[in-house]
């Protein structure tokens, strides 16, 4: 993994509007539990994905106060805050945000409370981070070739991301194990990558080829020994706009490589992959993995790891 000097602190201009907005709000008390919090002298840590949520949680325990922005399901592509997540992101003593332009609607609130002085890390760009993979049916562009910020899909990242936030928890309250913890959900992540190569051992290799609804699962692919071949939307956003042409040679692509499956992803309708399906000579099956967000409590893909678990068992009942 690549580490980079302290922290992943961007410098932005000052943002005026993001601490009016704050301070209104605050003044006001519509935050819910205002004043318990101001009670409770423990950090709070605001982590802005249900993914990033999960890690947090299996490291500050009950030593910090959590709060994850997006609920589940929500595409982080399109999420946009309310009032009352902006005003909480100014109050945190931490921020952890993926970065490498996934919260598309945060960006400007993240930059104002960076300037406001709220200590920011964005994971992403912190753990090696692939290019997105070359589309050949993508228009030339529409096609986005910047970093790939879906870097919880491969769970050796993230048991490195675990220990970046451990370190940065150490700076706010060093009485604290942090990296203990860390250390020991990184085991875990370690645990069930074997298990995700054990899930995988089914499927041939001249049959790890996969076509997706977005540019989504690279890091998957890039640890798991898999190829993307193509994918429906072209980038690695969710609010890209797929061509008639491009939709045509996905399909021609399909029929050439017997390609039984297109994994669309549960937060993001994928009603084009399904048209495309439709098209295509042979029978081809719409897979929803568990992409852009975790599932409902109580469901296989509640969890980081029961999420990375989960896509790796779709991948290979429709692949083997």
């Amino acid at each position: 993994m690549n580490n980079r000097n302290d922290s992943h602190f961007r410098q932005v201009a000052g943002n005026g509007l993001i601490r009016l907005v704050a301070g209104l709000l605050l003044a006001v008390g519509v935050l819910a539990g205002c004043s318990e919090r101001a009670d409770d002298d423990r950090p709070l840590v605001v982590a802005t994905t249900t993914m990033l949520g999960d890690v947090a949680a299996n490291i500050v325990g009950e030593s910090a106060r959590l709060e994850v922005l997006m609920p589940r399901g929500v595409d982080p592509h399109d999420y946009e805050p309310s009032s009352q997540e902006v005003a909480l992101l100014a109050e945190a003593d931490l921020v952890i945000a993926n970065g490498l332009e996934l919260e598309e609607g945060l960006e400007d609130v993240i930059a104002g409370v960076i300037d406001d002085g709220v200590r920011v890390l964005e994971v992403a760009p912190l753990l090696d981070p692939l290019p997105f993979g070359e589309d050949d049916h993508a228009d030339e562009d529409d096609h986005d070739h910047s970093l790939d910020p879906h870097v919880w899909l491969d769970p050796l990242r993230m048991a490195q991301a675990a220990r970046l936030i451990a370190d940065e928890l150490a700076k706010i309250d060093p009485s604290v194990d942090w990296s203990a913890r860390a250390d020991a959900y990184a085991a875990e992540l370690e645990a069930a990558d074997e298990r995700i190569i054990a899930i995988l051992a089914s499927v041939p290799t001249d049959r790890r080829l996969l076509v997706t609804n977005h540019d989504a699962i690279g890091y998957f692919a890039d640890r798991y020994g898999f190829e993307v071949v193509g994918v429906v939307i072209p980038g690695g956003s969710t609010l890209g706009e797929p061509g008639s042409q491009a939709l045509a040679d996905l399909v021609a692509l399909i029929d050439e490589l017997s390609v039984p499956a297109i994994f669309a992803d549960t937060s993001e309708p994928g009603a084009v992959a399904a048209a495309v399906a439709a098209e295509a000579r042979e029978p081809v099956a719409v897979v929803n993995l568990h992409t852009e967000s975790l599932d409902a409590e109580g469901s296989p893909a509640a969890t980081l790891i029961g999420m990375l678990e989960e896509n790796a068992r779709l991948i290979a009942d429709a692949l083997a």
